[in-house]
């Protein structure tokens, strides 16, 4: 009797030992990746890798991704609207627990975004706003503000008066409210005149020709006022080939080519600014919270500034 007790009683000493550690790893590896111990696929389609603001946003979100347990799958769809709707579908296919889309154009990724709605997986986008379909969440820059901030110091620039361009891009709603927030300010100025708005399709190349018509066009041009940087520095180049030392440029992100144009005096004289890597970490933060059953808000407004030659001394640095 006392022997066979024996026996017995060692495997459940083991399995009870066993059992303690089993539970002791369970709880730690759940504290070591959040509330639910679930990791999450997050799929997200960056409008382009080229732009300096598009990679630190996509820096800041990959590092708040591993903080936040998530793991993100990073595409870039080059600006082309049908490569954009093919990488979502194909995040659909791989059954992503949600997406991010900073969108190619807002109105014609709705299609796309409505296919994820169908497959029940969350949707939000980042820097550019979607027109249709659901989204759980926009994150971005306060671009009307931003837009403001633009119009404010082109109007200082001016003395209140002259004649002045825009260099557009209306198919993206973040362009969209930069441009209402321009002309919002420039309305309290009845003597700057808004002659011209030129769609530049946000690109370099495309921005020289379109400035280098605005001038011929417009002979008593005194301002012209950039989306993104991109478009200013090719206005920049379209202006000073010309030797129109009269015309001044403000542009938008602060990019560090931007800056360094800024900072040397050119005719390019100040952009408003965007934090891409505030919006890259917000994001990740956002859609994790969503995950983990937190309620969001539909929109999540970033702060935006404006660097000038003057700011950009005072810093002492270009980036």
């Amino acid at each position: 009797m006392n022997i066979a007790r024996r026996v017995i009683l060692v495997p459940a000493a083991a399995i009870l030992a066993v059992a303690l550690t089993m539970s002791c790893s369970s709880k730690n590896t759940k504290q070591s990746v959040g509330g639910n111990g679930k990791s999450h696929i997050v799929g997200i389609t960056l409008l382009t890798e080229e732009r300096p603001f598009y990679r630190e946003l996509k820096a800041a979100f990959i590092e708040q991704c591993r903080v936040r347990n998530l793991k993100p799958i990073v595409l870039s769809c080059g600006m082309d609207l049908s490569n954009q709707t093919a990488q979502i579908e194909n995040f659909i296919t791989r059954g992503v627990d949600a997406m991010v889309v900073c969108p190619a154009e807002s109105a014609g990724i709705a299609g796309a975004i409505r296919k994820a709605n169908a497959a029940n997986i969350p949707v939000f986008t980042a820097d550019i706003a979607a027109q249709g379909g659901e989204v759980i969440s926009h994150i971005a820059s306060d671009n009307v503000q931003g837009g403001k901030l633009a119009g404010e110091y082109m109007a200082k620039l001016l003395n209140g008066k002259g004649n002045i361009a825009i260099l557009n891009h209306p198919v993206v709603r973040s362009v969209q409210d930069r441009v209402k927030g321009f002309r919002q300010a420039i309305a309290r100025y009845p003597d700057i005149k808004i002659v011209d708005d030129q769609a530049a399709e946000g690109q370099r190349d495309k921005a020289v020709t379109v400035t280098e018509n605005l001038l011929q066009k417009h002979k008593k041009l005194d301002g012209i006022f950039a989306i993104n940087d991109s478009t200013a520095l090719g206005a920049l180049a379209a202006v000073e080939h010309a030797d129109r030392k009269d015309v001044v440029i403000v542009g938008y992100d602060g990019d560090p080519e931007a800056r360094r144009k800024i900072r040397a005096g050119t005719a390019l004289k100040a952009d408003a600014v965007q934090y891409p890597r505030e919006i890259g970490k917000v994001t990740a933060n956002t859609v994790a919270d969503y995950l983990e059953g937190k309620k969001v808000p539909k929109t999540v407004s970033v702060r935006v500034g404006l660097i000038d030659q003057q700011s950009l001394k005072r810093e002492g640095k270009l980036d």
